[in-house]
């Protein structure tokens, strides 16, 4: 056995996949409270592909920024959903260019063999659906973390 070196200690970005119900709930876990402007959705029927380029705060260093007693952080990440068949949101206004949005959860419901429906459920009663042939979604930073600029945890009073 050897020590560990500085190296071994530096933190990688995420790069998760989820091909079923409980993977998903990873993602979904470390994409919570993610705010994107409604401008970096994107809805690609012929590749069935719909993605987001969304702000994250980084749960997984929560514990870490508290102990060090440093900022929390956010981090541009993709979140990839394929195999999907079509898209329907509730709440959204595509019109408002300038609108941003927070994701508050992502749910899997199933339906017939592999295939069923991914559910975005967004702050402010606003939901996105997706149904999908197959779970299949990656979750990629894709920028260096950054102070989050509330410099606060998110919140959610019971």
């Amino acid at each position: 056995m050897a020590d560990a070196s500085f190296k071994d200690g530096r933190e990688a970005p995420l790069n998760l996949g989820a091909q079923d119900a409980e993977d998903l709930q990873v993602i979904a876990s470390l994409s919570q409270d993610a705010v994107f402007p409604i401008t970096e959705m994107s809805w690609r029927a012929k590749e069935r592909r719909f993605a987001i380029l969304l702000n994250r705060f980084r749960w997984e260093d929560r514990d870490a920024a508290e102990r060090r007693k440093r900022a929390y952080e956010r981090v541009q990440a993709l979140l990839v959903f394929d195999d999907v068949l079509s898209v329907a949101s509730q709440g959204v206004d595509r019109s408002e260019a300038d609108m941003i949005l927070s994701l508050l959860s992502i749910t899997f419901e199933p339906g017939e063999d592999s295939a069923g429906e991914i559910v975005l459920t967004l702050a402010g009663d606003g939901a996105i659906r997706l149904r999908v042939e197959a779970i299949e979604a990656t979750l990629k930073d894709v920028t260096r973390p950054y102070i989050a600029p509330s410099k606060h945890a998110p919140t959610h009073p019971e």
